[in-house]
């Protein structure tokens, strides 16, 4: 059995939504447990992510970067740092704003550079860009173009409930299948060794 933890912050619910829709690509992988982690909950859940095969970071983007209350997991984190926890675990991230840009992309490198000093594997979204063309739409996946992790935009008007659209919600579906089909190939490989 593959575990995969899902860590995130949302502060409107966008990024929870988002969330579920990464553990719902996930478990589409067979003999795979996903579990959602809300950072609020974090002082009673690290020994899931220390057991996990896998960890997706989630964050909205606030002000260009994460979120303060995930940077404050982030910063929790270095009591593990040193005992090299999450080393070779795998690693992905995504991230919603109320901008196309909103200046995502800084916060998917925050992310992976965490991720780095943990020494953990970081796993791209491994999707070409959607939407990039005259014959393109916004229905594209990966609509917003990103590489580096899932990227998604919710109306600052509107609630989880409409936003972000299906289209990055089915994006966000692909990196949590992604990860997880690697997970699985990383823990079957490493039983045979």
């Amino acid at each position: 059995m593959t575990t995969i933890a899902i860590v995130f912050h949302s502060g409107y619910g966008h990024t929870a939504a988002v969330a579920q829709s990464v553990k719902r690509g996930a478990e589409q992988v067979s003999e795979t447990a996903v579990y959602l982690v809300p950072v609020q909950e974090i002082e009673t859940s690290w020994d899931r992510l220390h057991q996990a095969d896998a960890i997706i970071f989630g964050s909205p983007t606030y002000m260009g970067s994460a979120s303060a209350e995930f940077k404050k997991f982030m910063e929790a984190s270095s009591h593990f740092w040193m005992e090299e926890k999450w080393k070779d675990k795998l690693a992905a991230g995504f991230t919603n704003s109320a901008s196309q840009s909103g200046d995502k992309l800084n916060t998917l490198i925050q992310l992976a550079v965490f991720a780095a000093q943990h020494g953990m594997i970081w796993v791209s979204l491994g999707m070409l860009p959607g939407n990039n063309a005259s014959t393109a739409s916004s229905a594209d996946l990966n609509r917003l173009g990103s590489f580096l992790g899932a990227m998604s935009q919710s109306n600052q008007d509107q609630g989880a409930d409409v936003a972000p659209p299906v289209t990055d919600h089915e994006t966000a579906a692909q990196l949590g299948r992604r990860v997880a089909e690697l997970a699985r190939r990383f823990t079957c490989q490493g039983a045979k060794g």
